[in-house]
């Protein structure tokens, strides 16, 4: 037990928290994918190799552009404008968590409406409520019925706020 705790302690605070990542992948000339990753890392042992979070391209992905680029700008992440088909940079844990969320709920929605709304909901949440929330969206056994409560919370308009 010493053992174990005398590693914790020796680990510094940047490795102390689960490496994340959030990559940008560009298809086309206006089709491009940006997805969230979790690497592996000392704190997540049952994370072996890269494992994708969530990702977001196309329709939607243009609905929420501008909030997801001024997350990734407040993360410190900056995408160089043409320089490649592929990049990664590094990210934050409650960033990336954020992030996260905001893909798994946004992927299969329609109305722009509905859209907008969840966005705003999604980014006002705190670093634990997004956290609770993917974590569910994660590791249950019905991952839609999660996503579509949350949807439902946000999405509702007589609820309070």
């Amino acid at each position: 037990m010493s053992a174990r705790i005398a590693r914790m302690s020796s680990l510094s605070p940047s490795a102390s928290a689960p490496a994340f990542e959030v990559r940008m992948v560009r298809h086309g000339a206006a089709d491009t994918e940006v997805e969230v990753w979790q690497l592996p890392s000392p704190v997540s042992p049952q994370v072996a190799a890269p494992l994708r979070i969530a990702g977001l391209r196309g329709r939607n992905l243009d609905l929420v552009e501008h909030r997801v680029l001024r997350l990734l700008h407040q993360a410190g992440v900056r995408f160089a404008p043409l320089s490649g088909r592929k990049e990664a940079h590094p990210m934050g844990e409650a960033d990336a968590l954020r992030l996260g969320l905001l893909f798994r709920t946004l992927a299969p929605m329609r109305s722009r409406d509905n859209v907008r709304a969840v966005a705003e909901g999604i980014e006002a949440m705190g670093r634990e409520e997004a956290g609770y929330w993917l974590g569910m969206a994660m590791h249950r056994r019905n991952p839609r019925r999660v996503l579509t409560a949350l949807r439902s919370l946000l999405t509702d308009p007589h609820r309070a706020g």
